[in-house]
């Protein structure tokens, strides 16, 4: 999955920490996270891509329901202009066989 965020600049270092706080307990408290990246882009500097992989559609949704998620979604309005674009995607190269090794 792709996330899109765009950030209010005068909320910038405020995100940067909320997203941080849930990225790092995603991938290290949820066994079903394989990966969280955050990225910033280079033209816009307010705008963030999270990179997330899951195990499966299961740890996706649990995901949800844990504490840092629900801290940073509580967060969001506050910090973020719009709502998050979500792109729902699968691995195409490496294929998930590939990719789970």
């Amino acid at each position: 999955m792709i996330v899109e965020c765009n950030v209010k600049p005068e909320k910038r270092d405020e995100f940067l920490k909320v997203i941080e706080h849930d990225a790092e307990h995603s991938e290290h408290d949820e066994p079903g996270c394989l990966r969280f990246d955050v990225l910033n882009d280079l033209e816009d500097q307010n705008k963030f891509f999270f990179y997330e992989v899951y195990k499966d559609e299961d740890a996706r949704l649990a995901h949800r329901e844990t504490p840092h998620f629900k801290e940073f979604f509580a967060a969001l309005p506050n910090l973020a202009n719009g709502d998050l674009i979500r792109h729902m995607t699968q691995n195409a190269v490496p294929n998930d066989a590939g990719f789970m090794r």
